[in-house]
């Protein structure tokens, strides 16, 4: 698990290998992982959009941009949570993901970005 805290809103991502398919005759390594979004801050917050960068071995990138997070913009209030699950696809068994979430601070009236820690994806059959 990795975590990170940015500005009062801790990130923690737990990820593991969902196995490998074939689609569009090329093999395919699935990934999941979860998300916990805590707010530490003394103050109500919504997330808006996130922003995600997936990198795999054979340095193909991706960026995934959108509204909220599995078609929710959660608003924690001081000490709530929210954990979603998600995941992703890459042409490789390693790959990494970072990115972060813009959100709104309700009592302060300001946007602000979250970072999501980078964290690692791996295939455990490829691991030495």
């Amino acid at each position: 698990m990795v975590q990170q805290v940015t500005s009062g809103i801790k990130i923690s991502v737990e990820t593991n290998f969902e196995g490998t398919f074939y689609k569009n005759y090329k093999v395919h390594f699935a990934f999941g992982y979860k998300v916990t979004i805590e707010n530490q801050s003394k103050d109500s917050v919504q997330l808006n959009t996130r922003h995600w960068k997936i990198l795999d071995a054979l340095n193909n990138v991706e960026i995934i941009e959108g509204e909220g997070v599995i078609g929710k913009k959660p608003v924690l209030k001081p000490g709530e949570s929210h954990t979603y699950n998600s995941g992703c696809l890459l042409s490789s068994p390693f790959g990494a993901m970072s990115g972060h979430y813009n959100m709104v601070n309700f009592t302060k009236a300001s946007k602000f970005k979250v970072y999501i820690p980078s964290f690692k994806l791996s295939a455990p059959f490829a691991l030495n």
